[in-house]
């Protein structure tokens, strides 16, 4: 197991969220001379990542919820991985990973760990008694976790890192701000709108606090006041969200007839060019990769006025914001883009151009590297 060269152990929840947000981070490290490794939970597509000259190690990694006895048995899994592993540096990723491989770190005095905050989740977004009762108990996890003189947290909007800060009592040069987890330019590219009628695209997990409802809403209400366009929502189910819709919802919406249902896409940058506007009403967000893809492909956006949202766009320049949770702004931001060709045109060039400056996937790449080059020196 012991080589000279460094080892970097990425832990994330699922393979897929590996291959679709760092693996170019990870294949950029592996050819600095990194000896790669990336944990999650069990799955199929393992033997890719062997194919690719990465180790995939398997743990016990349940998205879904706080479950005292599976989150001890992660926990463990983590500590043991640690200890046979002996990383050099630890890129921690989503909550799960980020709370117990952080709590991991300090036990076994991993020499680098870097904690990467892409929104804090379902559990800040919520309400009420309950809600704040578990904001408590998640704060307190999140503290034990960033302990240390060895942690570095990578914040994807100021809002997520103010807010962490302030409850983790984490010190400002310990945080660094880096917008997403980039977009590759060559394959996001620019393109003029599809001749024909307007396309409207929301594509996201078909999650509540995503703002599917408002944006089936939205649709419903221009269809009824005879503004001609295509709604289209793209994107799967999330089971083990408590925040997902149901199966009851889809069929519903497809039978409602005024937006399309269409799934999984495997190919965004084709569903983008063959649309005219691009929509995420979300309630939160750390930086919605969807949108710095829509920016990148030269497509006006609506967006909420919230964190991580309002952090992708240049309000009135790349695209429009409106108030969270509010239907029939959004449909009013919708229309105004759908009445204003020259509008969405002035705004995807903006937003190409954001893109190329702030966006470009290989800038993220290069200050990972340089991050993790000074974890291990």
């Amino acid at each position: 197991m012991m080589t000279s060269a460094p080892r970097l152990l990425f832990v994330v929840n699922q393979l897929g969220f590996f291959v679709s947000h760092r693996l170019p981070l990870a294949l950029a490290a592996q050819a600095k001379g990194f000896q790669v490794h990336v944990a999650t939970a069990p799955s199929d597509a393992a033997a890719d990542m062997v194919a690719l000259g990465i180790t995939h190690h398997a743990v016990p990694l349940q998205r879904g919820g706080f479950n005292p006895l599976s989150d001890l048995r992660l926990l463990w899994s983590l500590l043991y991985l640690f200890l046979r592993l002996r990383p050099h540096v630890l890129h921690l990723v989503t909550i799960k990973p980020v709370i117990y491989g952080g709590i991991a770190a300090r036990c076994m005095r991993v020499p680098g760990v870097i904690m990467a905050i892409s929104g804090l989740g379902f559990v800040f977004i919520q309400k009420g008694g309950l809600s704040r009762a578990l904001q408590s108990f998640v704060q307190q996890l999140y503290r034990l976790a960033v302990g240390g003189d060895r942690v570095r947290v990578i914040f994807q909007n100021q809002d997520d890192c103010e807010t962490f800060q302030a409850f983790t009592h984490l010190r400002k040069q310990q945080t660094l701000l880096i917008p997403g987890s980039g977009v590759p330019l060559s394959l996001y590219q620019y393109t003029l709108e599809p001749t024909g009628g307007v396309v409207v695209t929301m594509a996201a997990r078909l999650l509540i606090d995503k703002g599917v409802f408002e944006f089936i809403a939205a649709a419903e209400q221009l269809h009824a006041r005879g503004v001609m366009a295509r709604f289209c929502l793209v994107g799967d189910l999330d089971p083990d969200n408590p925040s997902t819709c149901t199966p009851a919802d889809l069929q519903r919406w497809r039978e409602g007839g005024v937006v399309e249902v269409l799934g999984h896409c495997a190919d965004i940058p084709a569903l983008f060019s063959n649309s005219h506007i691009v929509v995420l009403p979300s309630y939160r967000e750390g930086m919605p990769k969807v949108l710095l893809e829509a920016a990148a492909c030269g497509r006006a956006i609506v967006t909420t006025d919230v964190a991580g949202c309002r952090d992708a766009i240049e309000p009135g320049i790349t695209g429009l914001l409106v108030p969270a949770r509010d239907a029939s702004a959004l449909a009013h931001a919708i229309e105004q883009l759908i009445l204003d060709p020259a509008m969405r045109k002035s705004m995807g060039l903006a937003g190409r151009r954001k893109a190329e400056c702030e966006f470009d996937i290989a800038q993220v790449v290069s200050r990972h590297l340089q991050l993790y080059s000074e974890v291990v020196a």
